[in-house]
């Protein structure tokens, strides 16, 4: 079987439109690929928007998507602790008290 290849653009494409919410099998099924090849695409577009660079290798792409986890763990807690702060520091303040006049 040839093996086919896909242009840098075609290859992005592919993947907005799984970053816009469309699921990988639809998008491979309507591009006419491999839903693995579509899988491998994300993997690597993730990898790099964290500034990694993808590789080959199973076990440094296994560590690299433990460091994902972890960062998007990471994410979530401070996304948790600002929300708190925020609260938190709301709760102090007083409402202003209104003059009453009898």
């Amino acid at each position: 079987m040839p093996r086919i290849t896909y242009t840098d653009e075609f290859k992005r494409d592919a993947v907005a439109l799984v970053a816009s919410g469309i699921p990988q099998k639809q998008v491979a099924e309507d591009m006419g690929m491999a839903k693995t090849t579509l899988q491998a695409w994300v993997r690597d577009a993730r990898f790099q928007s964290q500034g990694m660079t993808p590789t080959t290798d199973p076990e440094q792409r296994r560590d690299m998507s433990q460091a994902l986890r972890r960062i998007r763990e990471l994410e979530m807690e401070n996304e948790v602790l600002r929300r708190a702060a925020a609260y938190l520091s709301q709760a102090h303040i007083t409402p202003p008290k209104w003059s009453t006049r009898s």
